[in-house]
């Protein structure tokens, strides 16, 4: 591993070569390829393509940056997206088991140096502290039990709840990636509210640059990427992408990038003959298909921040969204796309979507989208701003614990 002034033990269950895709998995590339340079990275991860030694580190070059890459376990690149429908088919409980296999490994390689950690999973909380490292505990979500969710966590809430609480008493600091989630930890666990503050995830606004739109052609393309899970609400967004290739004359076209099947929702049937699945995408392919479209599309029941959002919105895409109190910031009417409320009966909600994908379509053929203004929308979230933030609060951990142990030792002396 590289000489460096601070180091981050950097824990999540993908190989960063791999295919696993999904919002956080965006965050930690982003962390892996946009560091400080005074940081060096141990990645402790999985081998998705069976050509590493399990427990040895191998060196990885990320964008340009050096990483210490640690795999604890093996999985085939086409699992790697799947939801398990077992706990003991979980990814998550097999990297755990993982980790306490070669965690006198991961001691040996931070042995003497000043180190933290961070992770995404409540489940990682435990051992962030076992190797005795002050953490950082990042949390995407803002679920609850009455949501549609794919994964076990609406089998097991009571097991998510109990690791949420583990997790938030571990941690030396929270970052919640809306303020839905700052303001829940405060009132479910009030102790941990002076430790517990809001950070988005990151968008690189270099490679999701703004883009002229390419209306010539007459086909008003939408995009969406990442995974059609539960709570995305598939079954809407089908819905209203059909409707309004009626309204529309069929002059609508439908881009989805990512790796989940889109058959296993009814709804997506009538919609296939209009729609180019791109299947798993770099984050630079997903850009090119993004300045290629001209509108996004987020039906969600709930969301974190998701970087699809930040991504179209940095490319100078508008959106149509259900509102949800974190993207108001960012989905301004008339400049930025346009939100409309979840209503019952969903044939409302359908409805007044469509309507306002054909306003989105109108301005932006008469010019009223401005894409460097919508890019200017996440500028606060560029990685440059984000990346500054994240370990500017690992350097003041590390630098308090070595500060303590030297206190200590002074003590002891004497």
């Amino acid at each position: 591993m590289q000489a460096s002034a601070y180091r981050t033990c950097l824990f999540h269950p993908m190989d960063p070569r791999g295919a696993k895709l999904g919002g956080i998995e965006t965050h930690v590339r982003l962390i892996l390829s946009a560091h400080p340079g005074d940081f060096s990275i141990l990645f402790i991860g999985v081998d998705e393509f069976g050509d590493c030694r399990l427990g040895e580190v191998r060196e990885l070059a990320i964008a340009g940056r050096e990483i210490a890459f640690l795999p604890v376990m093996r999985v085939l690149d086409s699992r790697i997206n799947l939801a398990s429908k077992t706990i003991l088919g979980s990814l998550t409980l097999r990297y755990a088991l993982g980790v306490l296999r070669f965690l006198p490994r991961i001691k040996t390689l931070l042995r003497g140096c000043r180190a933290s950690a961070e992770y995404q999973r409540y489940e990682f909380a435990i051992l962030a502290k076992l190797l005795g490292l002050p953490n950082v505990l990042m949390i995407h979500t803002e679920a609850s039990k009455d949501d549609e969710m794919d994964s076990l966590l609406k089998r097991y809430w009571f097991i998510h709840r109990l690791n949420e609480r583990i997790a938030v008493f571990l941690a030396d600091h929270v970052f919640g990636v809306n303020q839905n989630i700052v303001e829940r930890i405060a009132h479910l666990y009030p102790s941990a509210a002076a430790k517990t503050e809001m950070m988005t995830v990151s968008i690189d606004t270099r490679r999701f640059a703004a883009q002229p739109f390419d209306c010539r052609d007459g086909i008003f393309r939408i995009v969406f990427a990442g995974r059609l899970d539960a709570f995305k609400d598939p079954p809407l967004m089908f819905s209203v992408l059909r409707a309004l290739y009626a309204r529309l004359d069929g002059r609508l076209a439908f881009h989805y990038a990512g790796s989940s099947d889109p058959h296993r929702y009814g709804e997506f049937g009538p919609i296939e003959h209009f729609t180019i699945r791109h299947g798993a995408c770099t984050s630079e392919e997903v850009a090119g298909i993004m300045a290629q479209c001209h509108a996004g599309i987020l039906t969600s029941y709930f969301e974190g921040m998701p970087c699809y959002l930040l991504e179209c919105l940095s490319t100078g895409r508008p959106v149509a969204a259900i509102r949800l109190p974190q993207f108001e910031p960012l989905i301004i009417d008339g400049m930025s796309g346009s939100l409309v409320a979840r209503t019952d009966p969903a044939e409302m909600c359908k409805n007044a979507l469509v309507e306002a994908f054909v306003t989105l379509w109108q301005k932006i053929q008469d010019g009223s989208f401005d894409p460097a203004r919508i890019h200017a929308c996440v500028e606060p979230y560029s990685i440059e701003n984000q990346m500054m933030r994240l370990f500017a609060r690992h350097r003041v951990l590390q630098e308090k614990r070595t500060y303590k142990r030297a206190k200590t030792s002074s003590i002891s002396a004497s």
